[in-house]
């Protein structure tokens, strides 16, 4: 159901001014990295002992983490995805294509930047030679067409809320294998990881800054909109992902990522206390009673949800090997 009411559209209009002064945090693209810059240069000519030089600290690659890139860099790959939700939501599409409006100049260039990162780890990992890259090919694909919904409607309330989650969700998994490839020796993968991560970091500041303009607007209906969606649950972009082999196969790739630390329950948890925390929800006053039942909620669900993973961390039957196409049906 669309729940985008008169009063939301007044928000929406009148934040123009607000979302130029964001742009600041996209980077001009001759200031920004490119895929390039971490790749070896297949036009020199030493260019054979350029790649062997690049896979070798890639052989020391666990299968496990070669299935967490693969997923994040398949949930990456389905940017067109990501682009279309956003021109979806009332009051913020880009009409044209090439509107000049401030919600059209962020999306398309929030849009440019995390295009690098899809590219970037899918030639890291072609020319690492670790993956079946054709399996991971038919997960993009499989992927894109099948989409996502993940509970926004057009409400751009609840998408920029959805977003602040998510871009602190990837700013951590990225993260986190950075950290994993720096373990097993992988700096070229590390450094990838790291400008990546860094790049989420300054998406999630504009988009927990939208909705900390919106909280300062529209209390009532930014309480709403975050209950409803913790309501629904964040869903992960891939979640619908398949390789055409494994009907399981988003759940198998979050249960490898939960076992290395990459992305957990407990981060779940403590991105939700976060974003509490980052719109000062605690302190928020003059709400309307269905809006002041929905602040109690939400301060309370963090903490709730840390004791659900503490509980179910405790309770963790033995790992189970499981079967992956992306590294040719090996078992991690």
């Amino acid at each position: 159901m669309n729940s985008f009411s008169g009063s939301k559209q007044e928000v929406i209009s009148g934040m123009e001014n607000f979302v130029s002064t964001q742009l600041k945090y996209l980077k001009p693209v001759e200031d920004s990295w490119q895929p390039q810059d971490w790749l070896p240069d297949l036009t020199s000519e030493d260019w054979i002992e350029s790649v062997e030089a690049f896979r070798e600290p890639a052989k020391g690659l666990s299968d496990a983490v070669l299935v967490v890139l693969v997923g994040d860099m398949v949930t990456e790959e389905a940017l067109p995805t990501y682009q279309t939700l956003i021109n979806g939501f009332e009051g913020v599409s880009d009409k044209t294509g090439a509107d000049t409006s401030p919600w059209a100049q962020w999306t398309r260039g929030w849009t440019a930047e995390e295009n690098r990162h899809g590219d970037l780890l899918n030639k890291y990992l072609y020319l690492t030679g670790r993956v079946d890259m054709r399996a991971v090919e038919v997960t993009i694909q499989n992927l894109l067409s099948k989409g996502f919904d993940p509970s926004t409607a057009q409400d751009p309330y609840r998408g920029f809320i959805y977003t602040s989650f998510q871009e602190r969700a990837t700013k951590i998994s990225h993260k986190n294998v950075a950290k994993l490839a720096r373990e097993e020796g992988d700096d070229n993968l590390q450094g990838i990881c790291s400008a990546i991560a860094a790049d989420e970091a300054r998406h999630e500041k504009v988009y927990t800054n939208f909705i900390s303009h919106i909280f300062e607007q529209d209390p009532d209906g930014a309480m709403l909109a975050f209950r409803d969606l913790m309501r629904a649950q964040i869903v992960m972009p891939s979640h619908l992902m398949q390789d055409g082999a494994d009907p399981n196969l988003f759940d198998n790739f979050s249960i490898i990522a939960q076992q290395l630390g990459v992305y957990t329950a407990k981060h779940y948890s403590e991105i939700v206390e976060h974003l509490v925390r980052t719109w000062n929800l605690e302190n928020l006053t003059g709400l309307s009673s269905k809006a002041a039942e929905a602040q109690d909620y939400l301060c309370h669900l963090g903490s709730r949800y840390k004791k659900l993973a503490e509980r179910s961390q405790r309770r963790k039957s033995r790992i189970e090997e499981r079967k992956f196409s992306w590294i040719f049906n090996r078992e991690v």
